[in-house]
C-alpha cells in the first residue's frame, strides 16, 4: 500500500472530476506556468489512488509537463459498481483510453502514459487495445506477468477476506498482520487517517477483481514490443511484488529505457519523488 508523503496539493495543481465518454474520474491535474511540452496520465496501483503521485506533481510541472493523476473506477474518489465484471482488465483499459482521449482534447497531441504496479498491467492492456493515443508508456514497479509467487499468498488471503468480511473488518485484520516496523506510530496521523479513509472508499469488488488479475496475468511483453511504442521501465532498488531482475529482463526484451531509483522500493513515486520525477521528465523530453 503506497503511502504519500503529503496530502497537500501544490499550487500548480487542482482537484476535479475529469469527464470522459465512460464517466467521470477524480483527478489531480498539475500544469506548468507556460504551455506544457507534454501531458502525462498517471494510473495508480492495487489499493492505490491519485494521491500516490502527489509528490511528483510539482517537479513534473516545473519540468514543463502537465501531469494528471487519476482514481480509476472504484478507487477512492471515483465511484464504481458492486460488480466484479465492471473491473475486468479490458474495462479498466477502456477507461484509460477514454481518459487519454479526454486529456488530448485541449492540446490535440498524444499523452505520456504511466502505470504503477497493477496500473502497469492495466496501462499495458490499454496500449495493446490502441496505442494511438499515447506518445510513450512508463511501467513503474510492474513486471512482465503475474506477481512473484511469494506474494501471491497474501493477495489470495485478501481476496478471500474481502469475499466474507466488510471493509472495516478486513482493514483491522490487515493491521494485525503488519510487521512491527509498519506500526501506525511511524506514519503521520493525517496520512494514517487518509489510508484508512481511502481503504473504506474503495469498492471491494474492484480489489477482488484486480487482485485476481495480478495472480493470473500472462506475459504480454512480446505483444507490447510489437507496438513500437517508446517504453520506460522504472523501479526501486528492491521490489517484492516483481523482482528487480525480472524488470531488468523485461526492459531488455522491450528495448526500453531502464531506470532504477536508489533508496526506493515498490513506490519510488512516494519514496523518492524528486529522483523519480527527474527520470520521468528526462525520458519524456527525449521521446518528444
Amino acid at each position: 500500500m503506497s503511502r504519500p508523503p503529503t496530502l497537500t496539493l501544490p499550487a500548480c495543481a487542482r482537484a476535479y472530476r475529469l469527464d470522459t465518454e465512460r464517466g467521470a474520474f477524480a483527478v489531480h491535474d498539475a500544469r506548468p506556468e507556460a504551455a506544457p511540452i507534454g501531458t502525462a496520465l498517471l494510473v495508480p496501483g492495487f489499493t492505490g489512488s491519485k494521491e500516490d503521485f502527489i509528490a511528483l506533481l510539482a517537479p513534473l510541472a516545473a519540468a514543463g509537463f502537465r501531469a494528471v493523476a487519476v482514481d480509476g473506477r472504484g478507487q477512492h474518489e471515483s465511484s464504481g459498481p458492486r460488480d466484479e465484471r465492471a473491473y475486468a482488465q479490458r474495462e479498466l483499459a477502456l477507461d484509460v483510453l477514454a481518459q487519454a482521449r479526454a486529456l488530448r482534447e485541449p492540446d490535440g497531441g498524444p499523452v505520456h502514459l504511466l502505470g504503477h504496479s497493477l496500473g502497469g498491467l492495466v496501462t499495458r492492456a490499454a496500449v495493446l487495445l490502441d496505442a494511438a493515443p499515447f506518445r510513450s508508456l512508463t511501467v513503474l514497479c510492474s513486471g512482465p506477468a503475474a506477481i512473484e509467487a511469494s506474494q501471491q499468498a497474501r493477495v489470495r488471503m485478501l481476496i478471500e477476506a474481502l469475499g466474507t468480511l466488510d471493509m472495516e473488518s478486513v482493514w483491522r485484520a490487515m493491521r494485525e498482520l503488519d510487521p512491527p516496523e509498519a506500526a501506525d506510530a511511524s506514519t503521520p496521523p493525517e496520512i494514517g487517517a487518509f489510508l484508512y479513509r481511502r481503504w473504506l472508499n474503495t469498492v471491494p469488488e474492484q480489489l477482488i477483481a484486480t487482485g485476481r488479475q495480478m495472480l493470473a496475468e500472462p506475459d504480454r511483453v512480446a505483444e507490447l514490443a510489437r507496438t513500437g511504442l517508446a517504453t520506460h521501465v522504472v523501479s526501486g532498488a528492491v521490489d517484492y511484488a516483481w523482482p528487480v531482475p525480472s524488470m531488468d529482463a523485461m526492459a531488455e526484451r522491450l528495448s526500453a529505457r531502464r531506470t532504477v531509483i536508489e533508496g526506493a522500493e515498490h513506490s519510488p513515486n512516494a519514496e523518492r519523488p524528486q529522483k523519480t520525477a527527474e527520470a520521468l521528465a528526462g525520458f519524456w523530453s527525449g521521446v518528444g
